[in-house]
């Protein structure tokens, strides 16, 4: 039976605690947790501007937990050191905007080819493994596959936020076709973004795709799932303390 591997992105319980830059929720605890439920990778995006996840965020998630960490990040020389001090497991070069709310799409490697090669030799050399966020375009897969990547992540937004079966099926079989092309010239196939308990089965049927990386739904579903238990536990405190 085939096995795809799931990284747990733990970005978003980042983003809530900097909401009141505190110290709750802690990312590094989310991290334990997503390994005790099962989670075979913890993947994070430590950018430009530490919206959510920073490097002691980093620092600690490498030294606490016993499965492979995957760092998403822009391909740049801040990041480059940040990712060579730290050594995940594996990095995912992403573009990186400052006022997108989320990332928008895949690495335009084409352009950045020459770039690449010579960025991405300190990391062969590490032995990290080297992953980029790509759109469903051949052109830009041989590319990655050009400039050394060992694997490509499948940018599934747009099949996400399709609005209707037509447009869904459309992008799923772009999707599909990209996985093909790039398992064919021995590239790995992971794919994420904007994956929800609801449409990831559909990805995950295909047969070429290892690994996907899922953060956002996973979150928004453990805080309310969760909610309960919290409130519980709050107000057993209280009447505790007033009896």
């Amino acid at each position: 039976m085939r096995k795809i591997r799931l990284g747990v992105n733990i970005d978003h319980v980042a983003t809530i605690r900097e909401a009141r830059k505190t110290y709750e929720p802690s990312p590094v605890h989310a991290a334990v947790l997503a390994q005790l439920a099962g989670a075979d990778q913890i993947t994070l995006h430590v950018r430009e501007d530490r919206r959510h996840v920073n490097e002691k965020d980093l620092e600690l998630i490498c030294k606490v937990v016993n499965i492979p960490v995957n760092l998403e990040m822009a391909p740049t020389k801040e990041m480059q050191e940040i990712a060579l001090k730290n050594k995940p497991y594996q990095i995912t070069l992403v573009p990186e905007k400052r006022q997108e709310i989320t990332t928008e799409g895949g690495l335009d490697v084409i352009s950045l080819k020459e770039h690449l090669k010579d960025y991405l030799k300190p990391f062969k050399k590490a032995g990290i493994k080297i992953n980029i966020f790509i759109d469903p375009d051949k052109e830009q897969i041989k590319a990655a596959k050009e400039v050394g990547a060992d694997a490509i992540e499948i940018h599934t937004g747009h099949y996400a936020n399709a609005k209707t079966e037509e447009e869904k099926e459309k992008e799923l079989n772009k999707i599909k076709d990209a996985a093909k092309f790039a398992k064919s010239i021995g590239l790995k196939v992971y794919a994420g973004h904007g994956l929800t308990y609801q449409n990831v089965q559909k990805i995950a049927e295909i047969p070429e795709i290892e690994e996907l990386n899922i953060g956002h739904s996973i979150v928004a579903n453990a805080v309310l799932l969760g909610f309960q238990e919290a409130v519980k536990k709050m107000k057993e405190l209280i009447e505790k303390a007033s009896k």
